[in-house]
């Protein structure tokens, strides 16, 4: 299997809740965790799936309460840092690569697809300036690496927000090897290992997968980059509610055979 580096393990695991992409919709995050936190039960995990930047326009106070969230769950008996395990989603892909764009062959173009992918909202959540950026790829890598090198110090002002960015994992799945988190996605004729850039912007017909993926009974995604919403299958879950666009934001609580016994929305 995949190094544990990149690929979080869930141990014992009662249940697992698993949680859609936010896109830095404070309001309704904040809703949605309170409302987790009393139901939350002795052996329960969390996965939280991704998308945590971008679009909205409170994505530094997201962040604040899932640091906030993590910390009050893992004060509780018996609960251990590996219990809450947060997933790198397409606009956390973008942020990290964002801050090497000094690196890429044609900045400039990386840099106007990053915006129309929603970038641009955790730049100026940060106190970025998107046309400093724009400007420095027009100016060639020492520019940009000195606009990056001030994206990062303006990231962290902000305690805690840069450690979670670093520490996001590409997956998580049950160590039953029965249940698999991912983000976005994955190819089904690629293993694991190997999936890339599938985990981050997914593949067309993941919702029909019509056998399983490895060994794993149920695949559990929170971004559907199509925007089909809430979709069920025999051997996948998407559970994108539209958070960031206009939908609300979804947690499912998932039993150890893969079937989602509870719902919260937000």
């Amino acid at each position: 299997m995949p190094a544990p580096a990149n690929f979080a393990i869930l141990r014992r695991a009662r249940r697992v809740w698993a949680v859609s992409s936010i896109h830095g919709e404070a309001v309704r995050c904040s809703a949605l965790l309170d409302a987790l936190r009393v139901r939350l039960e002795p052996g329960d995990r969390i996965v939280f799936l991704g998308n945590y930047l971008g679009f909205g326009g409170g994505i530094v106070a997201t962040v604040e309460s899932l640091l906030a969230f993590r910390r009050d769950v893992l004060a509780r008996s018996l609960v251990f840092a590996s219990d809450v395990v947060f997933l790198r989603g397409s606009q956390e892909e973008m942020w990290q690569k964002l801050l090497q764009l000094q690196l890429a062959v044609n900045p400039r173009e990386v840099l106007a697809w990053m915006l129309r992918h929603g970038v641009g909202a955790t730049i100026a959540a940060y106190g970025g300036d998107t046309r400093q950026g724009e400007a420095a790829a027009r100016d060639g890598p020492r520019s940009i690496a000195r606009w990056t090198t001030a994206l990062r110090g303006l990231m962290s002002q902000h305690p805690g927000h840069q450690a979670l960015m670093t520490s996001l994992r590409h997956a998580a799945y049950s160590d039953d090897m029965r249940l698999l988190f991912v983000h976005a996605g994955i190819d089904p004729a690629r293993p694991l290992s190997a999936q890339n850039d599938a985990l981050w912007w997914g593949v067309p017909g993941f919702a029909q997968l019509a056998a399983p993926f490895e060994p794993f009974a149920m695949v559990i995604r929170g971004r559907d980059p199509a925007g089909g919403g809430v979709q069920v299958g025999p051997y996948s879950l998407t559970l994108d509610g539209g958070c960031g666009f206009g939908g609300p934001l979804i947690a499912a609580c998932i039993d150890p055979d893969g079937r989602a016994v509870a719902w919260i929305d937000a």
